[in-house]
């Protein structure tokens, strides 16, 4: 599987009250809530965001609190692959829980610029920066988990 998207550039340490301020969390409609996705980092991001699109991050990316509620405005919103050269564990648990995929990857991290387009190729880990021409390699997923991402998510690949 391949995604292709523009890409959302953010830094070190991005965390999950930036992501999704804790003042939305009483919202129960998915789609209001994913409406202030970044709005405290990024109040231009919803706006901007299209499905596919792709969010390059630095270190650390979706450190704090552990509310799923963070990967899945983010997938709301139609962010296709997040790339960062390290997640917190329980973010990158919760992405890959509801089937948003995430790479491990500090070169592309590091040169990938805002609104570069790229592309990924899931099975073999290749990240093409299509501005740039660069290619980067991050390592595919192991079976299991593209498995998961599959299906949508860790609940629909149990249900298979």
């Amino acid at each position: 599987m391949k995604v292709r998207g523009r890409v959302f550039k953010y830094g070190d340490n991005v965390d999950t009250d930036v992501i999704i301020p804790a003042r939305y969390l009483n919202i129960a409609d998915a789609e209001e809530l994913a409406s202030h996705a970044m709005e405290d980092i990024d109040a231009d991001f919803v706006r901007n965001v299209q499905p596919g699109d792709i969010i390059v991050a630095g270190a650390n990316f979706g450190c704090g609190s552990s509310r799923e509620h963070a990967p899945r405005v983010l997938k709301d919103k139609g962010i296709s692959c997040i790339i960062a050269p390290s997640f917190a564990r329980i973010f990158y648990r919760n992405a890959i829980n509801i089937g948003l995929p995430i790479l491990e990857c500090e070169k592309a991290a590091q040169d990938i610029a805002a609104g570069d387009e790229i592309e990924i190729d899931f099975e073999t880990g290749r990240i093409d920066d299509l501005t740039t021409e660069e290619m980067f390699e991050s390592r595919p997923f192991p079976e299991f988990i593209q498995h998961i991402i599959d299906c949508g998510g860790l609940l629909n690949s149990l249900a298979e």
